[in-house]
């Protein structure tokens, strides 16, 4: 059976010391947990997914915060793609019985 895994990019707006006075963050949620500022890799969200398609993720959905105040912004792009199958486990080799040694001489 497939199975999946998911990970998270997030674009933020957000307050900044610069000239502008804002500024957009993007940051990377991993499938193991991992919370990775991925700003310096783009200035785009494209950017971002395009280096995301490239690495095998699929863009399942897309979602927009409404709910955050003034100028901020926070857009979600959940992606997913095959988690590669685990190695085959190894098998204990044994026959079941003790193995008995004779000694000639």
């Amino acid at each position: 059976m497939l199975k999946w895994e998911y990970a998270l990019l997030v674009r933020r707006r957000q307050a900044a010391t610069t000239e502008a006075g804002w500024e957009i963050v993007f940051s990377w949620y991993g499938p193991d947990g991992s919370m990775v500022d991925v700003t310096p890799f783009g200035d785009t969200a494209l950017a971002h997914l395009n280096r995301a398609g490239d690495q095998g993720w699929e863009l399942v959905a897309m979602s927009e915060d409404p709910s955050l105040p003034g100028n901020n912004e926070l857009h979600r792009y959940h992606l997913k793609r095959p988690k590669a199958p685990a190695p085959p486990r190894q098998r204990m080799r044994g026959t079941g019985r003790t193995a008995r040694r004779t000694i000639a001489g």
